[in-house]
């Protein structure tokens, strides 16, 4: 094996620098106390806890004054640049989904994207930075061959690292040559398939991470499962903070004291306080969340120290580092869903009433709120909102139709600031679940305006409960659910009520199936007094492991009265492109798997509803129907309108010849039969 030459590599590109007069720093050098703390509490490129030593470091300034890091990791021997996966990405990540240390120690652009990662997820300031692994060896004359790879890591990318260019030496670093390159930098975009691809194993990681807190709260530290949701939710917000005005809570704040006033309960419960303060939410809405949260925080047990530390800081030195650089990120949105589907397991529910509060899939939401037609002028209610997966979908979709469609900068902001702020209203009644809805929302950039604590068939009258329009109607023209089922009419009072509300646009419901076939009477009867059924799509076990019942969404244009002569489009969905297993302590990867065409399915259905028969491509005709229902309500679902085909075929009558045939001459060779064949 040959000799390592690191050291004249490393010296080699530590002159370069000095020749372009670039400050740098070495291993044990400090560049500022953020980045010199982030260093040391991320996990070490062996995996340890030892901190990280880079073996050379830059912070570079560009001419607009922004800050970029920049992580030189040095090798000495030939093929240890880079590791790369079949698809030409850094390979840092097992099979697992788990840091693979074995790369990131071995090879150089590895461990310089580790240490860019180590930045990004473990500073506020720096979510952006350059990774660049300087690998050397000698050649037969023992000159020195150098090569390089050179990286950008952001947020704004997943965390993608994402190859800038083709680099022989360093000089791109020069003065006069950075802000070309901070150009290429910029102009690094993911693809959507990268973003699909990333989104997929930035949510692994976080299920993976929840699941492990859980189990470690239950065998550990004895953690009730009653206490575990308001435990995350309540930690989240204070260590999110407010962008210059509330400091993020950090790990250190927890002291183990046992006062009244500064025990590590209370400096949490404080923090949150200015938190949701800071937020504007009004001081109702404040004080219920600050009452729920404080009988895990203030009356109870975990805030009590151990050996000099308390149940609380352990939680919570765990979620500052696994959970909390994700929704720190510009892409907190795309993964809030999978956050609160985690945590919505953890609920203790009273009798094991599962079904009443299985959360609906991001994917089913977004599908929804695509047949209800939602852009940037609709109005969007949820009387069952749960964590407002519904709202969340509604939401991007708002947003992203202002962004496309807006050309004026600052009327987009401002419509965008009113589709958070007035457009969007969730009601929930559980205490718990509206806490993960408050807190969805906030993460969305504060559509928490009009998230209220509820009973929506009792307590609720339609109107806006606070801000400028408080006690006028909410305009709704979309209504999206998935109600409790245990609910009159399997759920379909819900709609009575909130429809009746309504003069136009659609509803959209997801429902037990047999709501439709007469279970959901009288008020699927009474609906159809003032709106139409447009469709009725059968769907896939979506809920496999959480809910035993079959589901189907019903799509209603309201307000106007359905007609015996109105065509119904009939789904079935069965087959929606994703396999499931049910294996508890298995990744979304290997329990939820796209093998034939999901996403292109989904958008199919949208488009079969939206505008007809010509759109089918995936499904087949015998899983697309256009037929009358009648008024009576109990007719709703595909298989009471899937027709049966009852007349033999010749290739019918062929077959059972054959195997008629065939067991004759099976006798004859038994020994059974005579042979005589009629």
């Amino acid at each position: 094996m040959a000799k390592s030459v690191e050291e004249r590599v490393e010296d080699c590109a530590k002159q370069q620098l000095k020749t372009y007069k670039r400050k740098h720093f070495a291993k044990t050098g400090s560049i500022n106390a953020e980045i010199d703390n982030a260093m040391r509490q991320a996990p070490s490129k062996s995996g340890g806890s030892g901190g990280n030593y880079p073996d050379i470091r830059l912070l570079l300034e560009t001419k607009n004054k922004k800050l970029y890091p920049i992580m030189i990791e040095v090798k000495g021997a030939k093929g240890r640049l880079a590791k790369l996966n079949a698809s030409d990405e850094v390979d840092n990540v097992t099979a697992k989904g788990e840091p693979n240390y074995t790369n990131i120690n071995g090879y150089a652009v590895n461990g310089a994207v580790h240490y860019a990662n180590a930045i990004i997820n473990y500073t506020e300031s720096y979510k952006e930075a350059i990774a660049i692994g300087f690998n050397g060896y000698e050649d037969e004359a023992e000159d020195l061959v150098t090569e390089l790879g050179v990286y950008f890591v952001s947020t704004e990318n997943f965390y993608l690292p994402k190859k800038v260019g083709e680099y022989s030496d360093l000089s791109f670093l020069r003065p006069d040559n950075f802000e070309e390159f901070i150009q290429a930098v910029n102009n690094l975009k993911l693809t959507p398939a990268e973003r699909e691809e990333q989104s997929k194993k930035i949510e692994d990681r976080i299920e993976k991470s929840l699941k492990s807190l859980n189990q470690s709260m239950q065998d550990d530290l004895k953690i009730s499962v009653g206490s575990r949701v308001e435990l995350v939710t309540g930690m989240i917000m204070a260590g999110l903070g407010v962008e210059g005005e509330v400091a993020p809570l950090e790990v250190a704040d927890l002291k183990g004291q046992t006062g009244d006033n500064s025990n590590d309960g209370k400096v949490i419960i404080n923090k949150i306080s200015d938190f949701l303060v800071k937020r504007d939410l009004p001081t109702e809405k404040k004080n219920m969340i600050i009452n729920d949260l404080s009988r895990v925080f203030i009356f109870s047990e975990l805030y009590k120290p151990h050996n000099g530390e308390s149940k609380l800081k352990t939680v919570y030195t765990r979620v500052k580092a696994e959970i909390l650089p994700i929704f720190t990120s510009s892409h907190h949105l795309d993964f809030t869903g999978k956050l609160f589907n985690v945590l919505n397991e953890w609920v203790d529910i009273p009798d094991s009433d599962k079904n009443d509060v299985v959360l609906t899939p991001r994917y089913v939401t977004t599908m929804m709120a695509k047949l209800a037609k939602v852009d940037r002028n609709s109005y969007v209610w949820d009387y069952a909102a749960g964590s407002a997966g519904f709202l969340i979908s509604s939401m991007k979709l708002m947003i992203d139709d202002a962004e496309q469609n807006i050309k004026s900068t600052k009327e987009r902001d401002e419509k965008i600031v009113n589709i958070k702020l007035k457009q969007l209203l969730g009601i929930e009644k559980r205490s718990d679940i509206y806490l993960l809805a408050v807190l969805n929302m906030i993460l969305m950039g504060d559509g928490s305006t009009n998230i209220l604590h509820k009973d929506s068939l009792k307590d609720y009258n339609g109107n806006y409960e606070q801000g400028e329009q408080k006690d006028k109607p909410f305009p709704a023209n979309v209504f999206l659910l998935n109600p409790p089922y245990s609910a009159d009419g399997k759920g379909f009072v819900f709609v009575k009520k909130a429809l009746a509300a309504m003069t136009s646009g659609r509803a959209v419901i997801l429902i037990q199936e047999n709501a439709g076939s007469g279970n959901g009477l009288p008020y699927t009867r009474e609906l159809l007094e003032n709106n139409t059924l447009l469709a009725s799509i059968h769907m896939a076990d979506i809920f496999r492991g959480k809910a035993g019942v079959q589901t189907a969404v019903y799509v209603f244009e309201i307000g106007k009265k359905h007609d015996a002569k109105q065509l119904v489009k009939f789904i079935d969905m069965s087959n929606d492109g994703y396999s499931r297993q049910n294996r508890k302590k298995s990744s979304i990867n290997v329990n939820l798997r796209n093998t034939d065409h999901a996403n292109e399915r989904y958008s199919e259905v949208v488009d079969l509803v939206n505008y007809g028969k010509s759109y089918l491509h995936y499904f087949t005709e015998e899983e697309y129907i256009e037929d009358a229902i009648t008024l009576e309500g109990n007719d709703w679902t595909f298989s009471q309108h899937k027709k049966i085909d009852t007349i033999p075929t010749e290739a019918d009558f062929m077959k059972v010849v054959s195997d008629y045939l065939a067991w004759e001459v099976g006798q004859v060779l038994k020994g059974e039969h005579s042979g005589n064949f009629q």
